[in-house]
């Protein structure tokens, strides 16, 4: 059984700014990039073993990723198509503050994000959720035994690990904040709840 380790990108300018990325390709800020750094080095900390290091295409998740893998000395990333972030579709580029307005009642709202189901264009969470299973058989298929780090997004990060653990991706989304450059583990040796391994609090946007 292969090892997964989730990271959710560094903090971006549309993140600062408040605005709906999704497949918006803008680099980290400042704080994005030391939050790579400080997590590269909390990953040293743990000592964590990685054979290979997947990326979201996506200049924020990429930088993310490269940070990580120098710092650590793991191999350079591999860009990953499938890991990339949901398509917003017409809710991309806009500001937070219009997901109520435009995509009520099709919404999940949370005490730390407000999640828009099904807007014109976009991806649904059910579609998500074949895209991660779709990327799990791929990997299992390719690899076994191994330690592999993904980075990846905030909605697709979470159904990722909605579809690793067989999890309800609605109760996902309610149950937990996936903050820039936070680090999820992925292992049949761990329990759901005791996931989060890593965890940068003072810089989540």
């Amino acid at each position: 059984m292969n090892t997964f380790y989730l990271i959710r990108h560094g903090q971006d300018f549309d993140n600062s700014e408040g605005l709906l990325n999704g497949h918006r390709d803008r680099t980290l800020t400042e704080i994005g990039i030391n939050q790579a750094i400080e997590l590269a080095r909390k990953i040293k900390i743990n000592k964590l073993k990685a054979d290979f290091v997947l990326s979201s295409p996506l200049n924020r998740a990429l930088t993310t990723a490269s940070i990580v893998a120098s710092l650590n000395g793991y191999p350079t990333p591999i860009i990953e198509p499938l890991l990339i972030e949901r398509d917003f579709g017409i809710m991309t580029g806009k500001k937070h503050s219009e997901i109520i307005p435009t995509c009520s009642p099709n919404i999940i709202k949370t005490d730390t994000a407000t999640y828009f189901l099904n807007p014109q264009g976009s991806e649904t969470f059910p579609d998500l959720l074949s895209r991660a299973n779709l990327l799990f058989s791929k990997l299992n298929s390719k690899y076994q035994n191994k330690h592999i780090i993904f980075v990846s997004h905030g909605d697709f990060g979470k159904i990722i690990y909605a579809a690793y653990y067989k999890l309800d991706w609605q109760n996902v989304l309610k149950s937990f904040h996936f903050g820039n450059s936070e680090l999820l583990v992925l292992s049949p040796d761990i329990n759901p709840k005791d996931s989060k391994l890593i965890n940068i609090k003072q810089y989540n946007v």
